[in-house]
């Protein structure tokens, strides 16, 4: 079992920086393919990023490419998410999702393992 736990959410004001962390426990995380999600009142839960095991060639969603970064270290068994550039429409709830399998990343039923999620908001 995988136990999956965010952290660093809060309040900024637009053009702000926040980074999220998603603690990784119950197996080794340097196994895990990692996504990063988030869901805003009233709408579907949507792609943010995800990284690889190895931590190399993250991906992202266009809405926050050149803006987030995903990192990992493994040694910690944690996963980051370097929110800059902060816009009021970043405002959502943010979990992290764990699974062994990376394909198929942008959807959410490719991660079998979910956090409980952590509150961004973001002021105009």
């Amino acid at each position: 079992q995988v136990q999956l736990v965010e952290s660093g959410g809060g309040s900024v004001q637009a053009g702000g920086s926040l980074r999220l962390s998603c603690a990784v426990s119950g197996r080794t995380a340097s196994i895990y393919y990692v996504g990063w999600f988030r869901q805003a009142p009233g709408k579907e839960r949507e792609f943010v990023s995800t990284i690889s095991p190895s931590g190399l060639d993250p991906q992202y969603s266009d809405s926050v490419k050149g803006r987030f970064t995903t990192s990992r270290d493994n040694a910690k068994n944690t996963v980051y998410l370097q929110m800059n550039s902060l816009k009021p429409e970043d405002t959502a709830v943010y979990y992290c999702a764990a699974d062994r399998a990376g394909g198929g990343y942008r959807a959410t039923d490719s991660y079998r393992y979910w956090g409980q999620g952590t509150q961004v908001t973001v002021s105009s």
